[in-house]
């Protein structure tokens, strides 16, 4: 391998225009992943993360919406852009680490399930019956950027990944600076595989952490109300302080937590505005989340195709896809050299592996692959339906 280096008068030049990050914990001290000035610890974590293999299969799977072949509707490519954006936007005007909170945001949902938080109910549904441990999405986020492709990322990066869900809203984001081992980080999410209850308590190891928590519910608020239009469920949203359009509530929200923030050790919103969002979280469940009828119709699929996936790895069945498109890929990863992912795991965990990182239609493939005299039965919409 060929790594240049970049010549001592340019360096110095730099050192003069940007500000390193500190000295970030991984859990190895690789000589490969020393920060220097033009390359620091955080923007290394952004490139391991979008180089990942698991990155690519964002543009096929679920935020919102399944079964619509409609490439207007955001898919979770999109999504953890718009997280992105928003918390960058917002780190920089509280002087926070840009690096950083792109690291989390880009990776925070790396772990999610096809056809979306359905998906994801589903294959939890299986793993606590099956192993008696949860399936979460974010967990499963750290468990790919950490074991399944051991990319060695920094401890701050983990945190907000592991701490992202958008699904909890606050008014008050505070950083939980009592974590600082990843043998702490490590028992933390451990008690979480073990009781979900435990998923409430946790909190980012820093305020970039929490910046990227709030923009996940602002990325998705006013966004899934445009993909509702756009598969014509229309609603009627009550007017609020923050609005009821996805600009406007990008915006106000914005403006919000940089006015209650700034100079703070936490992330805020005053009374009103998150009196908004919380009512308008509330009704895009009612209006939007709570009509679909996906974990119903995914969750026999994904059951059959558990069971099976399971046997022909009990059985040794080398043909199988669980050994040709899964096993083995990971195993012959570059970040996997020296490691035995099949030895190290146990069937079912190597299964939920596979299963999450699947897309919907990779799902959907496989499953009239393996089953080809029993097709799935579903049928996508496409944009004229």
């Amino acid at each position: 391998m060929n790594y240049e280096k970049m010549g001592p008068e340019t360096e110095k030049e730099l050192r003069k225009r940007l500000c390193d990050d500190g000295e970030p914990l991984r859990r190895q001290a690789l000589e490969k992943d020393s920060e220097s000035i033009w390359r620091t610890a955080y923007i290394r974590d952004v490139d391991k993360i979008i180089n990942c293999p698991p990155y690519n299969r964002y543009a096929d799977k679920t935020q919102v919406f399944s079964f619509y072949k409609n490439d207007d509707i955001t898919r979770r490519a999109l999504h953890v852009q718009i997280v992105s954006r928003t918390a960058r936007t917002i780190g920089r005007a509280l002087g926070l680490n840009e690096n950083l909170i792109e690291a989390m945001a880009l990776g925070h949902d790396i772990g999610h399930t096809p056809f979306g938080h359905a998906g994801e109910a589903c294959l939890d549904k299986i793993s606590f019956a099956r192993t008696g441990r949860h399936f979460a999405h974010n967990l499963h986020s750290v468990r790919v950027l950490d074991q399944i492709y051991p990319l060695n990322l920094t401890l701050n990066t983990l945190s907000g990944i592991v701490s992202h869900d958008g699904e909890i809203e606050q008014a008050h984001y505070e950083p939980n600076t009592t974590v600082s081992t990843f043998a702490q980080f490590d028992e933390i999410v451990e008690e979480c595989y073990r009781d979900k209850k435990n998923l409430l308590l946790l909190r980012p190891t820093t305020l970039e952490g929490c910046v990227v928590r709030i923009s996940d519910i602002i990325a998705y608020l006013g966004k899934d109300r445009q993909d509702a239009q756009k598969v014509h469920k229309d609603a009627m949203f009550t007017p609020t302080e923050i609005g009821t359009i996805n600009a406007e509530i990008i915006n106000n929200l914005i403006v919000n937590i940089i006015e209650n923030s700034l100079g703070k050790n936490y992330i805020a919103l005053d009374d009103k505005h998150f009196e908004a969002l919380k009512l308008a979280k509330r009704e895009n469940y009612e209006k939007i989340y709570l009509q679909t009828d996906t974990q119903e119709m995914v969750e026999p699929l994904m059951t059959r195709l558990y069971d099976r996936l399971l046997e022909d790895l009990t059985s040794g069945n080398l043909k199988s896809p669980v050994f040709t498109a899964h096993i083995n890929k990971v195993q012959q990863n570059i970040y996997n050299q020296g490691r035995e992912y099949l030895k190290d795991n146990t069937p079912d965990r190597i299964v939920i592996d596979y299963i999450a990182s699947m897309t919907d239609d990779y799902f959907l493939d496989l499953y009239n692959f393996l089953f080809p005299d029993t097709p799935h039965g579903i049928e996508y919409k496409n944009y004229f339906d």
